[in-house]
């Protein structure tokens, strides 16, 4: 199969009225994620931080490229258990059980070809730039994505809806709720953006399409959309994962470390 060289940036930041940030992220190619621990949930930084240590796990120990759905239903599974456990770890039952969405991005193999395997559960993002375009490739399981669904409201009231923060599916709940997943070939996405609802409960699909197609260095993009969002309140943690595919090699003739040393300095991403 055809490896896939990747640059990436990442950046995470309290917002300007939390004191505590339950954002959490994973960059560990091939595998990327962003949590956001639910704020009305005890502990929400705690079930943010389990969805990363898990989904590390699954970076460290590999996984079939061609069964990329299994591994992360079983990675979701440790993540529920892990969170459940935790809740109930007093033995008095008073701690409240946290809660936290996840997005995530894996590489994966499709008819013998490279693809991204994305996942979501929440209302945390993934977003794709192909063409110098910007396009949403999750759907928000939140209350007013279903009010927008059956046509009660507008995508433009659903920003300023009274109970546009309310998800209707995360990890940590009473029962593992099932994720959206997507298999899309990697020759069809140049970008790819996870985000918390920090970032795109603030900040317009016009400004983060600009932001995106306007920098080259995936850092510098991550780095774009935070200041973006703080610019405009920061009343939320907010994190960005920006991955950029910048090559396609074929196995016989790949050397992964000077493959992307050369990549980078070309793009001037080394320091």
């Amino acid at each position: 199969m055809t490896q896939v060289e990747l640059l990436h940036g990442a950046t995470s930041d309290v917002g300007l009225l939390r004191e505590n940030n339950e954002d959490a992220y994973l960059v560990a190619p091939p595998v990327f994620a962003v949590a956001d621990g639910m704020g009305g949930h005890e502990n929400g930084d705690v079930a943010s931080r389990i969805v990363v240590e898990e989904f590390a796990r699954l970076a460290e120990e590999g996984y079939e490229p061609t069964r990329g759905t299994e591994a992360v239903a079983a990675t979701l599974e440790a993540c529920q258990r892990r969170i459940t456990e935790y809740a109930g770890a007093d033995g008095t039952g008073a701690r409240r059980t946290p809660g936290t969405t996840v997005v995530a991005a894996l590489l994966v193999e499709d008819h013998d070809a490279p693809a991204w395997l994305l996942v979501n559960l929440g209302d945390s993002r993934i977003y794709a730039v192909s063409g110098g375009r910007l396009r949403q490739v999750s759907v928000d399981h939140s209350v007013v994505q279903e009010l927008v669904d059956s046509g009660e409201i507008t995508p433009a009231q659903a920003g300023h809806h009274p109970e546009r923060h309310v998800i209707t599916r995360a990890l940590g709940g009473p029962r593992l709720e099932p994720a959206d997943s997507w298999v899309v070939p990697v020759s069809e996405i140049d970008r790819l953006l996870l985000c918390t609802d920090g970032i795109s409960g603030l900040v317009g699909d016009d400004r983060i399409e600009a932001i995106l197609t306007g920098t080259s260095d995936p850092r510098d993009a991550a780095d774009g959309l935070v200041a973006a969002a703080l610019e405009a309140g920061g009343d939320d943690n907010a994190t960005a994962v920006v991955v950029d595919v910048v090559g396609l090699v074929p196995d016989q003739t790949y050397d992964s470390e000077q493959q992307r040393a050369s990549l980078e300095q070309k793009l001037g991403a080394l320091p």
